[in-house]
């Protein structure tokens, strides 16, 4: 298949790209790396991958990314949640007129196969906790989460409309080499600045999932292998959770400090900042009876993504 990515410089789209060459696809990416960086993807362009440096807010840019193509990963967005608090217009852009400009591009052209990379924040403060793909109303507390739910919605109604199929992702926090942002990534350049003391954004005491992006990839490919429904959401992430606290604690101990913790308390109760939820796990009983499930639990991954990022940040 000749398929598209957008944002495939970016943290997951970067993995995502390698895999699918090793399949054997033809990829085109497009990117103007506002966040991606051209290091995660120049290994790739000497194995056949196809680079539009564009934007996708830009309709030609986007038109000349779509032409002859069967099928789109959708991953670019502005991925910062904390971004939303200061830039009240970046996600609207970024996230739901970039995923619009797609669409009409895809609708023009004829193709029909997308998939779609949403993200746990469209729950917000879930009260069933492991959160089912079921759970409703959605109600998210970010501007990100507001974007990706309004990008999912119009996905939903473009797959109805013009016979379209797609598969919508709603990930936990992925985490892995290539991280450019997280709290993991904080730490290790917080604590690269000063090993004497860890500033830690809330009380600590936020819980969450994380999920190694070797399985998020799996997950994503083994989803649009079983997908059989024109619109099929399924939540991707780990069985367990961890908490700030115990994040801070894996760091230090990868980079052999003993720390003081200088929690900033946080607002609302200990959030890390305006819009971050606090708990969060998210139930993956449907992909599971699929036959996929994650190989690393919540702290391997923290663990092996801190290695990776100490060793080359």
């Amino acid at each position: 298949m000749q398929i598209l990515v957008t944002g495939g410089a970016g943290f997951i789209g970067s993995h995502l790209i390698d895999t699918l060459l090793k399949q054997g696809h033809d990829v085109v990416t497009i990117d103007n790396f506002s966040s991606g960086r051209r290091e995660f993807i120049e290994h790739n362009l000497e194995q056949g991958l196809r680079l539009i440096e564009g934007d996708m807010l830009n309709p030609n840019h986007v038109r000349k990314a779509v032409k002859g193509t069967d099928m789109v990963y959708h991953l670019a967005a502005n991925p910062d949640v904390r971004r939303g608090v200061e830039d009240t217009y970046v996600h609207l852009e970024q996230n739901i007129l970039a995923t619009y400009h797609l669409l009409e591009e895809m609708r023009k052209q004829g193709v029909k196969e997308l998939a779609f990379t949403s993200s746990s924040t469209v729950y917000g403060e879930a009260d069933e906790i492991p959160t089912p793909e079921s759970y409703g109303p959605l109600v998210p507390i970010s501007l990100y989460g507001a974007s990706k739910l309004a990008a999912e919605s119009l996905i939903d109604s473009y797959c109805y409309t013009f016979d379209m199929q797609a598969t919508v992702y709603r990930f936990a926090n992925v985490v892995g080499p290539r991280s450019t942002h997280g709290v993991t990534y904080d730490f290790i350049k917080k604590l690269q600045r000063n090993p004497e003391q860890l500033e830690i954004l809330g009380d600590g005491s936020q819980k969450k999932s994380y999920l190694y992006i070797d399985d998020c990839i799996q997950a994503m490919l083994h989803a649009v292998e079983h997908r059989s429904d024109r619109v099929d959401i399924l939540n991707i992430g780990s069985e367990d959770w961890i908490d700030v606290r115990g994040i801070a604690d894996i760091v230090s101990e990868e980079m052999g400090l003993t720390p003081d913790y200088a929690f900033t308390g946080g607002v609302d109760g200990g959030r890390g900042w305006k819009g971050d939820v606090k708990v969060m796990r998210l139930a993956i009983d449907r992909l599971k009876a699929w036959g996929w499930q994650p190989e690393h639990g919540s702290a391997a991954a923290i663990r092996m993504t801190a290695r990776w990022l100490i060793e080359h940040l």
